[in-house]
């Protein structure tokens, strides 16, 4: 597979990230292991992560998905090395109180030991790629709209933040580090104070980019791409709305498919839950169908169209969606179906947002 520069980092990647959000709520840890298998078969040499994974995140499966990859590596010698790995440290607990006693901050101290259990969970002595989940500052993320002042409590400074980073970097227990769910200012914050004060510099931004939620193209990728910052694209196929399945039947009606949206209440009640996310998935769907494409090659072929994606993360159930997945992937779409596109986008917006 190809290989991509992330931002201004040394590490190079595949156009398509593994994300493991489902290894161990929808996927136990021998067909997890199967998937991460396959996936280094045929040529994925990137892993994504979370401390607070499986999803929905529950106080039972904190740190499941980091443990389910460190008995991976540890049965397979050698692939430590063959993949870069990425993780996050959550951001304040919005309503998680097993995530630090719920600490509504994301102190230096914090990062330090979240970092720690990291990588004691993955089995590893660095992580490549570590990430910062979600702002500790207020923002509208998350389905959220709209920027509120009087949301915006006292929390630790984006310098604090990076000087954090910086200690874990000198001591040799991450590479690089990113963003994820992360504003234009945000980005261009942690970037600024990093030249400033000689700390690390952002390589990446991990944000939502689908059909059905191309809200980076509203400002973030002009700072992305001025500052020399890669997209790590996730929820490429809109929690699986843009794989068709739920057309027919809906999230909840007679019939629905096994899938987050279907099985999480908690799933449904957020931004892909929304009534209008399925309507204009609908719409992409039979757009896809007319062209002869299937829902899920058109929706990965437009990440892949894109100049803003530098590495689309894909989360699967099976082998099979793996597959499907892998077997499409490097496919491009037409310059009159990407207007096509286009046209649907400006009359229905980002209903995922």
């Amino acid at each position: 597979m190809k290989k991509i520069q992330l931002g201004q980092s040394d590490l190079q990647v595949t156009s398509i990230c593994l994300g493991t959000m489902t290894f161990g709520e929808q996927v136990d840890e021998a067909h997890a292991h199967a998937i991460l298998d396959r996936s280094l078969e045929r040529g994925v040499n990137f892993l994504d992560t979370a401390e607070m994974y499986s999803v929905p995140a529950r106080a039972e499966t904190y740190g499941g998905t980091e443990s389910i990859l460190g008995h991976w590596f540890a049965k397979n010698p050698g692939a430590r090395h063959k993949v870069v790995l990425a993780t996050k440290v959550a951001g304040p607990s919005r309503g998680m109180p097993w995530v630090r006693n719920g600490s509504a901050d994301l102190t230096r101290a914090e990062i330090i030991d979240a970092c720690h259990g990291s990588l004691h969970r993955l089995r590893t002595d660095v992580i490549d790629l570590y990430q910062i989940h979600w702002p500790a500052r207020h923002v509208p993320a998350f389905g959220g709209v709209y920027f509120d002042p009087e949301k915006d409590l006292p929390v630790s400074s984006i310098h604090e933040q990076l000087e954090a980073l910086a200690t874990l970097v000198k001591q040799g227990k991450i590479k690089a580090i990113g963003l994820s769910n992360e504003t234009p200012y945000g980005v261009h914050e942690f970037v600024r104070l990093a030249e400033q004060h000689g700390l690390p510099r952002v390589a990446t931004v991990q944000n939502p980019y689908c059909l059905i939620n191309r809200t980076v193209e509203n400002g973030l990728d002009e700072t992305m791409y001025r500052l020399g910052v890669s997209l790590l694209a996730y929820s490429p196929l809109g929690f699986g709305l843009l794989t068709g399945k739920y057309d027919a039947s809906g999230t909840t009606g007679p019939g629905a498919p096994e899938g987050r949206l279907a099985k999480f209440e908690s799933m449904r009640k957020q931004r892909w839950g929304r009534t209008e996310a399925l309507e204009a998935a609908r719409r992409y769907n039979a757009l896809a169908r007319a062209n002869g494409l299937t829902p899920t090659q058109m929706a990965l072929a437009f990440c892949n169209s894109k100049w803003q994606v530098a590495s689309t993360i894909i989360g699967v159930t099976s082998l099979a969606q793996l597959d499907e997945c892998l077997d499409h992937w490097g496919e491009t779409l037409a310059p009159e179906l990407l207007a096509e596109i286009d046209k649907v986008r400006w009359e229905l917006r980002d209903p995922a947002q």
